[in-house]
C-alpha cells in the first residue's frame, strides 16, 4: 500500500528513509547521474520548489502554470486532503474545498486552491482505478502581486523545458528538488538525482528510487527528466512492489485530465 508524503507523516519516516538511502538507493544511481550542466542558482520569492502549506500541512511546489490570465503553482492534491496517509484513492479520498487559501514560502500574501484532480475526479464520478489512484494534481493560484514577479526555473537543474508526453523506461535518469522542512532549512539534500525503475498505472505513475531519500514535506515536489522536460509530481513512498521508491505522478496525463474538467487551457510555464 503507498503512502502520501506530506509533512502529516511522523519524524520516524524520515529516520526509516535515511537509513534506507545510506544502503541500497546509492547503488542504484550512475556516477555519471548528472550531466556537467552549470547549477542553477535558487532565486528569490517564488519559484518551483518552494514551499507551500494547506491548513498546516507542509508541501513541496512543483512547476509553475499559466491560462493566459492567472499565474498558478501546482501541488500534489494530496496536499489539501483531510484523511490519513493512508488514504490514496483519489475517488473516494477527502479533501479541502476549492476557494482554501494555501500558504507559499517567499509570497507576499497567500495563494488560492483552484483545482484539484481529487475534487475533479469526485465530481465527474471517475472510475478507472489508475487515475483514482495516481491522478495527484493541484493548482494554487498566486496573487497578481506574486504572479509578477515569479520564476520558472527549477533550483539547481534548471527547465523545465517542456511536458515529457511520452513517459520514461526504466534506468532513465530523473532529477529532483524536496524542500521538507524537516530538513530544518539544510538544502542540500534537497537536490535528487534518481533512476526510474518501473511505470505502472497503465502509464499513470512511475517508480523512481533516488540517491537521497525524499522525505514528508517533499510532497509535491517536481520531477524532470534527463532533457530537461516535466515528467511529474512526487505522490507516494511505494513499499511493493519496489521497496522504498518514489510514486511519481505523471504530468501530462494529469494536465490532461485537468484541462478537460475545470482547469480550462492551463499550460505549463517554461524555465
Amino acid at each position: 500500500m503507498p503512502a502520501r508524503r506530506s509533512a502529516r507523516r511522523t519524524l520516524a519516516a524520515l529516520v526509516t528513509g535515511a537509513a534506507v538511502a545510506a544502503g541500497a538507493w546509492l547503488a542504484v544511481v550512475p556516477a555519471d547521474a548528472a550531466p556537467g550542466d552549470e547549477p542553477v542558482p535558487t532565486a528569490p520569492g517564488v519559484h518551483p520548489g518552494v514551499q507551500t502549506r494547506t491548513d498546516g500541512a507542509q508541501c513541496t511546489s512543483n512547476f509553475v502554470f499559466t491560462d493566459g490570465d492567472d499565474t498558478y503553482l501546482g501541488q500534489a492534491a494530496h496536499c489539501s486532503g483531510t484523511g490519513g496517509s493512508d488514504q490514496v484513492d483519489g475517488c473516494t479520498a477527502g479533501s479541502l474545498p476549492l476557494g482554501t487559501p494555501v500558504e507559499i514560502a517567499g509570497a507576499s500574501r497567500p495563494g488560492t486552491l483552484t483545482y484539484n484532480s481529487w475534487l475533479a475526479m469526485q465530481d465527474a464520478g471517475e472510475s478507472d482505478p489508475d487515475a483514482c489512484a495516481y491522478n495527484d494534481f493541484a493548482l494554487v493560484r498566486l496573487d497578481p502581486a506574486d504572479a509578477a514577479t515569479v520564476t520558472a526555473a527549477v533550483p539547481v537543474f534548471g527547465g523545465p523545458t517542456g511536458v515529457d508526453t511520452d513517459g520514461t523506461r526504466p534506468g532513465e535518469i530523473v532529477r529532483s528538488y524536496g524542500n521538507s522542512e524537516l530538513r530544518g532549512g539544510v538544502t542540500l539534500l534537497s537536490p535528487k538525482i534518481g533512476t526510474v525503475v518501473a511505470t505502472r498505472g497503465g502509464g499513470w505513475s512511475h517508480d523512481v528510487l533516488t540517491a537521497t531519500p525524499g522525505i514528508p514535506g517533499d510532497s509535491g515536489s517536481a520531477f524532470l527528466s534527463a532533457d530537461g522536460t516535466a515528467l511529474g509530481v512526487l505522490s507516494t513512498l511505494q513499499f511493493a512492489p519496489v521497496p522504498a521508491s518514489n510514486g511519481v505522478s505523471d504530468l501530462a496525463r494529469m494536465l490532461d485530465y485537468a484541462r478537460d474538467h475545470g482547469a480550462g487551457g492551463v499550460r505549463l510555464v517554461t524555465g
